[in-house]
């Protein structure tokens, strides 16, 4: 049974990398979103439906349920598509994100989501800005630089598009969870910055999920990723 492993913003499959060496897991699958590492598919707008369309595809073309895990974006990617299309899926993990009707966008995001302040913001989330601020929120400042490298205007150009489809993700996105039956894990750093544990909590308690909370923040996978790993294997295994 195949693992597939959804990354979010600013960030590309890398973000795994460290995961995927603790896991038990031998079939893991790891794309980068449109825009992310990659080309943006001609036609393709950047819009919260545009990449949940891409999702469907990629895991349909597996050709078999998946057991997938999202961080941050990806989080809300997976909690979406498991909302949906259960038929794709065995399981599902998800963490740094969690939709909920009353959640309220952290400050880079409503500024991501502003006309003409979002594009004044990516033109000052240079390398040298970025790293400090991951260091601040947790991550290895090795990774933070890796990450921030990988930062460019392709990338920047499918964020704010993105962001300015979901101010209202949580009332739009949110009713489809109570109907959720696959069994899943909602996986939480204790002092994520963007996401409180309270909204994690929530998400878990209507979908029926595990919560797991881990000892860290936002970047959980390049924090502790021998702990999301262990919490990842052992909910697999419950599964048969």
């Amino acid at each position: 049974m195949p693992a597939f492993l959804v990354h979010g913003v600013p960030d590309t499959h890398s973000l795994w990398d460290r995961v995927r060496k603790h896991l038990a897991h031998a079939n893991v699958i790891a794309p980068d979103m449109p825009g992310f590492g990659r080309e943006i598919p001609p036609g393709f707008d950047s819009s919260k439906e545009a990449y949940l369309d891409w999702l469907i595809g990629e895991v349909e073309s597996v050709g078999e349920p998946v057991d997938i895990v999202g961080h941050d974006w990806g989080a809300l990617l997976v909690e979406r598509l498991v909302s949906v299309r259960p038929d794709l899926v065995r399981t599902w993990a998800a963490g740094a994100g969690a939709i909920d009707e009353t959640y309220v966008w952290h400050p880079i995001a409503q500024m991501w989501q502003t006309p003409g302040v979002g594009e004044n913001v990516m033109q000052g989330m240079t390398t040298e800005a970025i790293v400090p601020t991951f260091v601040n929120d947790g991550m290895p400042e090795a990774v933070a630089k890796e990450i921030a490298n990988r930062i460019d205007e392709r990338m920047k150009a499918a964020i704010l598009p993105l962001y300015r489809s979901a101010t209202n993700v949580g009332k739009e996105w949110g009713p489809a969870l109570d109907g959720v039956k696959k069994p899943g894990v909602v996986i939480c750093g204790e002092k994520d910055q963007y996401m409180s544990t309270d909204f994690h909590r929530r998400l878990a308690t209507r979908t029926g999920a595990e919560l797991v909370t881990l000892p860290g923040g936002h970047w959980w996978p390049v924090e502790l990723p021998k702990e999301a790993a262990e919490a990842l294997d052992r909910h697999w295994a419950r599964v048969t």
